[in-house]
């Protein structure tokens, strides 16, 4: 058999929907002296204290899951919410067990599935990090010998003496990855806490990850940001509703999962109920709809060369929003985003949301060149919390033909996502000095 890191068999978990009802000890006594006289006159009458039994529903989180990974792969876990990626890790990093089935695991194993894992909050951020690499495995001279690489990976020296209670959510995950990188162990699980941090740091981790694999550590990574799960991954595995359902190479699982997650649409009109992909927000509001237009307010799926439309969003608003700032991206399927839009544009201002139903317009001019895309959509406060963030809220295509025109642009553009507006100006003929004399030299 060859070499394995991680080896899962027909794994299963079980968790119980609801509870039966409990019985006080006096009922408790009483059916225990009844018992053998009601079994031997087959009592069943309702004087009997025994409460009727509430139905317990049973939920399987994961059902069925075998799969194998190797020594120094980077594989990647994605799925919709709820579809039991991160009760995966869980048993992979036992902090679960599973109801059914085995797991095998080769090696040291370090986890950061949530937020401030192994954090104390009444401790500084130089005491978590000797508790946390304790938990992690790793002996008082190991966290030592890389004390201070953990400090600068983390970027927390000046609050290194400040108890975490008092960190930010992306201090929290810095210090806590530094310290799981730093353990240097042949199993690294992780899950999609990079979210909360800024993009250098989230660069620098999926560079500490990469190095990692490289090294021939295995990685097991959960995300919903697709350009990093392509990027860092060799194979990809797409769990829905606790089945593993595409394993192959990223690009694969990418199309399989988009094609799953997206929203219900239908011609330039996408409902986004609440099991649609959303970034975790504060919830004072809701994307509910989004409808793409022609300017003449004709729904439509797909927009030309230079073609200007219109994107209108709903938001149903649960607390009033005195400054929001609406922001639209427009990405490329895999979660690549190359243009953004928002309201404080050009000296716009904040918008003021009630409570209720509020509709948002706004008129787009971007010549895109062929192919696919989406528009993501967030709504935030203006001091920059989200209230949401939908994630693939509308797929449309860019065609390759003019505005008013029936026929193609006669010079297909196959690279890159954007044609910007320009001025050519005339050729005209110049001397050799212009461009040197070694210019015409070939070897």
């Amino acid at each position: 058999m060859a070499e394995l890191a991680i080896q899962l068999e027909g794994v299963g978990k079980r968790y119980r929907v609801g509870t039966a009802p409990h019985l006080l000890m006096s009922e408790t006594l009483q059916n225990a002296m009844r018992a053998p006289v009601r079994r031997l006159r087959k009592d069943r009458s309702p004087r009997s204290v025994e409460r009727p039994q509430r139905a317990v529903e049973e939920f399987w989180a994961l059902r069925d899951v075998s799969l194998e990974i190797a020594p120094g792969e980077a594989v990647g876990l994605i799925g919709p919410n709820g579809a039991g990626k991160s009760t995966l890790l869980k048993l992979l990093s036992q902090i679960t067990l599973p109801t059914e089935g085995r797991i095998r695991l080769w090696g040291r194993v370090a986890t950061l599935l949530e937020v401030g894992t192994g954090f104390h909050p009444d401790l500084s951020g130089r005491e978590n990090i000797y508790v946390n690499g304790a938990i992690l495995g790793m002996r008082k001279r190991e966290i030592e010998e890389r004390f201070d690489e953990i400090v600068e990976f983390s970027g927390v020296e000046r609050f290194l003496d400040t108890p975490v209670k008092r960190y930010s959510s992306g201090m929290y995950v810095r210090l806590a990855f530094a310290v799981a990188a730093h353990l240097q162990p042949e199993i690294l699980l992780v899950d999609e806490v990079l979210a909360v941090g800024d993009a250098e740091f989230q660069r620098k981790c999926l560079g500490s990850m990469q190095a990692a694999s490289e090294g021939g550590r295995t990685v097991v990574f959960v995300s919903h940001n697709m350009a990093a799960v392509q990027r860092l991954c060799s194979r990809v595995f797409v769990i829905d509703h606790g089945h593993v359902v595409k394993e192959g190479s990223p690009a694969d699982a990418v199309a399989e999962y988009m094609h799953r997650a997206g929203p219900e649409q239908e011609q330039g009109v996408a409902v986004i109920g609440e099991g649609v992909e959303r970034f975790a927000g504060s919830g004072e509001a809701r994307l509910r709809k989004v409808v793409m237009a022609d300017l003449d307010g004709r729904p439509t799926g797909s927009v030309r060369l230079g073609q200007r439309f219109r994107l209108t969003l709903t938001f149903e608003v649960f607390k009033e929003i005195p400054e929001a700032v609406v922001e639209v991206g427009i990405s490329t399927p895999d979660g690549t985003r190359f243009a953004t839009l928002q309201n404080l544009d050009r000296e716009g201002a904040a918008l003021r949301l009630r409570p209720g139903l509020n509709e948002v317009s706004l008129e787009m001019g971007i010549t895109l060149l062929p192919g696919e895309f989406v528009f993501e959509v967030a709504l935030h406060n203006i001091d920059g919390v989200t209230a949401d963030f939908v994630y693939r809220a509308l797929r449309f295509a860019a065609l390759n033909v003019p505005e008013g025109e029936q026929e193609s642009y006669p010079w297909p553009a196959v690279r890159g996502f954007v044609r910007p507006e320009a001025s050519w100006g005339e050729v005209r003929e110049v001397g050799a000095d212009v461009v040197g004399s070694g210019a015409w030299q070939t070897s």
